[in-house]
């Protein structure tokens, strides 16, 4: 009898109804989220791990679900998909903001330093960037692996069923001002991790702008850009490790508690 019931409650609809909807939560964060949702990675394989993924959490949010509540009616299914489905959405464009806002500074470092010429990696879908906001972008992303910040997320996503019960409603005006303010405080982070480039190219045009003035004989900008490339290259051998470690840190921050430190 045991057996028989638990095979019945398996084929539930209502229950498969209910991991159909935590997988449109869960797969609409990791499908955007950084580290899950890199251009390098094929669909197929993000597609796996989100269901990989909810299939892992499902006992353990399966009690979050109204499953009494949960009606086969098309109407009802489908607004109860839509909401949740914009939830994990909403949740996972939180955290692209932040790389995103990475990327911009990093591209615009780079352009500064004199390295925005030549291309490096793909990123982002149909974008080619400079090798240094490569290396930055990239590096930020492993590290989310190294320092194990992809298991906090995955208790973020677990939290948020808390914070927003399968079932309830969406509020675009919140999610508006969440994104507004996440995106304000991204840009925020991104300046002052990448600001010691922009002060470097500021004071080395500066000078050679000087220096030009002074001996408009010599083409100073032609003579000096192999100089100002190595210095870039220099203050990024002693400023990688703690630009990367204070960017983790607001990373993290996020994860734990919504907010950037």
């Amino acid at each position: 009898m045991d057996a028989n019931g638990d095979i019945t409650r398996l084929f539930d609809p209502n229950l498969t109804l209910a991991v159909f909807v935590l997988f449109c939560r869960i797969g609409g964060c990791l499908m955007l989220m950084p580290g899950w949702a890199n251009a390098q990675i094929p669909v197929q394989v993000r597609l796996f791990v989100a269901v990989a993924t909810t299939l892992s959490l499902t006992p353990i949010l399966i009690d979050q679900a109204p499953l009494r509540s949960l009606s086969a009616e098309p109407l009802p299914a489908l607004r109860l998909i839509v909401v949740e489905t914009a939830v994990g959405v909403t949740i996972g464009i939180l955290g692209r903001l932040l790389f995103l806002a990475l990327e911009a500074m990093a591209v615009g470092a780079s352009a500064m330093l004199g390295l925005a010429n030549p291309f490096g990696v793909e990123v982002e879908p149909d974008q080619m960037l400079p090798p240094l906001a490569t290396f930055i972008v990239l590096s930020a992303t492993t590290l989310i692996f190294i320092t194990d910040a992809h298991w906090e997320a995955l208790r973020g996503l677990v939290a948020s069923y808390h914070a927003i019960p399968m079932g309830a409603d969406f509020d675009p005006g919140y999610s508006l001002r969440q994104v507004a303010g996440m995106l304000a405080e991204s840009f925020r982070v991104a300046l002052r991790i990448t600001s010691p480039f922009f002060l470097y190219a500021i004071t080395v045009n500066l000078a050679m702008s000087l220096v030009n003035r002074l001996t408009p004989q010599i083409a100073i900008f032609y003579v000096a850009t192999p100089f100002i490339v190595a210095g870039g290259l220099l203050l990024l051998y002693f400023t990688a490790q703690p630009m990367l470690s204070e960017f983790m840190t607001a990373f993290a921050a996020w994860l734990k508690t919504g907010e950037m430190r």
